[in-house]
Order: structure tokens, then sequence, then C-alpha cells
């Protein structure tokens, strides 16, 4: 690892000890470490980078903010100081931060925007909780610290000593480079497994196909690594994540979805996969106001909820106006016998008067051009047709 650094990052103003400790650790398994300090106080150890280092990618209010003596205010500043920070460093070979609340907010915020694959380990007091907020997309591994961090402790010793053998570990042992083939995002649930799966079988020979299960945050993955330059194309099979952004789902897009497409031009073949269906978790969690709907247990944590024809027409018409802003080459196709394994002939969300709501909606909403297409099958999506005919048409669009 000549050159490159392990950046071991954390408040040093109340955190000095133990990132000192952890520095040690690393040095001692033949890592090069740089203790980086996001502190918003005087640091009682000196590290390698100053926190006014990191400072100073904030600019003059981020300064203004550490001499305000406003706790929240300086931690705001240093979180938004050091993400900028962390983005310009080129000679980084892995980021292990430590921290409680404030230098685990701090130290994520950074560790989120940089790209996958680079080692990230969170050495947190939050790590047992739910860490959504602080992983986000990114590769972000969390380990608990299992006690606070107010001083080294026969406990704490071993948790930052194994972290420590962690990071120095995937730091001189990268990811072998893919193997050349362009890579391909594709969406899917498991009532759309039958067809991504024939999907990706069809096209394996040429691509290298990452599966997103789309649960939200599978498609906000898809879509970072489409603005980070990392795929070739979308195949987004399975748009079920508006259901649950719409209608207040447990596993929902962002209001952002479909924007990366937009952004980036890539080809792009998109269906309607699951978008009969809105996710909760056990019965005794649906809203009251969803009570008289019709429900499908798909397991005892998860309950599916009908979409009716009016939620249809909704959803069209928002993925309509979504895919009129892009201008790169779009086929969205509409299999027209079913949109899961549920909604099928004696399937029990088949609801013929829904699925024809949410296809005139798309058809009335979306604004065809030469690029940009809706096209009808008379299919169901499971079929291997339907399959067949998705390859059909991203072969023909993206030219492979």
């Amino acid at each position: 690892m000549p050159g490159r650094h392990i950046h071991v990052v954390g408040t040093a103003d109340t955190k000095g000890e133990e990132l000192a400790y952890l520095a040690g650790c690393i040095r001692a398994a033949g890592g090069q470490a740089f203790v980086v300090d996001v502190g918003t106080r005087q640091p009682t150890i000196v590290p390698d980078i100053a926190a006014s280092t990191v400072a100073s990618h904030g600019g003059a209010e981020t300064a203004a903010a550490l001499a305000s003596g406003d706790r929240g205010r300086a931690v705001a500043a240093m979180t938004e100081a050091y993400a900028r920070f962390a983005a310009s460093q080129a000679d980084v070979a892995g980021i292990i931060g430590i921290g409680g609340g404030g230098g685990t907010s701090i130290v994520t915020a950074g560790m989120r925007d940089l790209p996958l694959g680079l080692p990230k380990i969170m050495v947190s007091t939050l790590a047992s909780g739910d860490v959504a907020p602080y992983v986000g997309v990114s590769d972000i591994m969390m380990v608990p610290a299992i006690t606070d961090m107010a001083g080294l402790n026969r406990i704490s010793r071993v948790v930052l000593h194994n972290a420590a053998q962690a990071i120095v570990a995937m730091a001189i042992n990268p990811t072998p480079a893919a193997d050349g083939k362009p890579a391909l995002g594709l969406t899917m649930f498991g009532v759309t497994t039958d067809c991504v799966t024939a999907i990706a079988g069809m096209l394996r020979a040429d691509f290298d196909c990452l599966v997103f299960h789309a649960t939200g945050t599978g498609g906000r993955t898809m879509e970072k690594l489409a603005d980070s330059g990392l795929l070739s194309g979308i195949l987004d099979i399975t748009t079920t994540e508006v259901c649950d952004l719409l209608f207040g789902g447990v596993l929902p897009a962002g209001p952002d979805r479909f924007d990366a497409v937009a952004r980036t031009r890539l080809p792009y073949v998109g269906s309607v996969g699951a978008l009969d269906m809105v996710n909760f978790w056990a019965p005794e969690t649906i809203p009251d106001r969803y009570r008289d709907r019709l429900f499908y247990n798909h397991n005892a944590n998860v309950t599916l909820m009908r979409t009716t024809p009016a939620e249809c027409r909704e959803i069209g018409e928002w993925i309509g106006r979504k895919l009129n802003a892009c201008e790169g080459p779009v086929r969205f196709l509409i299999p027209e016998k079913g949109v899961s394994a549920l909604d099928i002939e004696g399937g029990a969300f088949f609801d013929p008067q829904a699925d024809a709501a949410l296809f005139e909606a798309l058809e009335a909403t979306l604004v065809e051009t030469a690029d940009r297409r809706l096209l009808r099958y008379p299919l169901h999506i499971n079929d291997p047709a339907f399959a067949e005919a998705a390859v059909a048409v991203f072969r023909d669009i993206s030219g492979a």
C-alpha cells in the first residue's frame, strides 16, 4: 500500500485517546494511518490533519459556525466541510471513523459520497440501532462500539483492535478488477423474479448484470451507480417503489426516482413490475385508513396491499411525467396480462380494471418521441416471451 493512507477520523477533542490507539493498531498491522480531526474544539492529541484543515473546505460560514459556541450549528457545519474534504482526497486506501451521535453523523456524511468499493468502517455507539440515516445507499460497515467512547477500556480496546485489522486487510487486499464487461442495473422483486432472472440470463454473456431488490434502497443504489458512471444501461423492470412513495408504504423510492435516467441519458428499458402492490410490515402496522382494502400476507412480517384503479392512475401519471424528462433512449414496456406473480388470472391481485387504469394513464401522460416510446405486449410480465422482448428492445437501443 505504498503512498496510500488509511484515514482515521473522529473528534479529537473528545475521542483523542481512542483515535491514537486505533491509529497505532493500524500501523502495527502494516497500514499507514493518518488521523483526521473533525472536532469542533481544541484537540487532546496532535492529529495528522487538523480540524482547521477540514473546516477550510466549508468556507467562511463554517468558520463562523465553529466560532459561535453553538454545538449543533458547529456539528452541522463540520459535517458539510468533512464531506467536501473527503471527496477531495485522492490518496486514500480506506477510511475508518469512530464516534457517538455527533461524530457518527459527521464521518458518515463524508463516507456516503465516496465510491463504492473504497473500504469504509464506522465504529459507533449507534451501530446497533437503525443505521439507515448514516449508511444510506453506500457500503459503510457499521461496527457497534459496545461501550461508550469515554476513554479506553478492556472492551473498547478489543473492538478498536478488530476494526483496525479489518480496515488494513481491506486496504491491503483490494477487490480484483472487474472482468471488463459493461455493467447493467436491473430491478427485481419476488413477484417479478422469473422475468428479471430470464433477462439477466440472456444478457450475462455480454454484460455484468447487477440486480437490485426494489425495496427503496435498491432503486436508489442503482441510480447512484448510474450517476457515478458505473452503469452502461438500465433494465428497470420493477418500478414498485413508486407505489410506496405515493401511498405511504414502507419500501418507498425517493422523490428523485428516475432522475438519474434523465441526467445520464443511459439506455433505459422500464416496465410496470409490481405496481399492483404497496408494502407494509405486519398487519397491525397498516394505517387505519387502509383497513378495508385487499391484502395479501407475503409472510409474517410483510403485508401487501393491492393498488386501486385510482391509485394506479396516479402511479401511471407520476411515472409518465418523470419519463418525459428523459431525453436518452427510453422504452417503457407494458405487459397487458399482469404486472406481477399475484396479478395473473386466478391470482390474489388479479384486477384488469386497475391494470387498465395504470396503462391508460401511462399512455395519456408519456409524450412519445423518436427516442422515448411506450410499447404494449399481450403477455404477462413473467412470460418468457416478455423477457425476450425486453432484451431485444434493450439490445436495439443500446447497440449491444
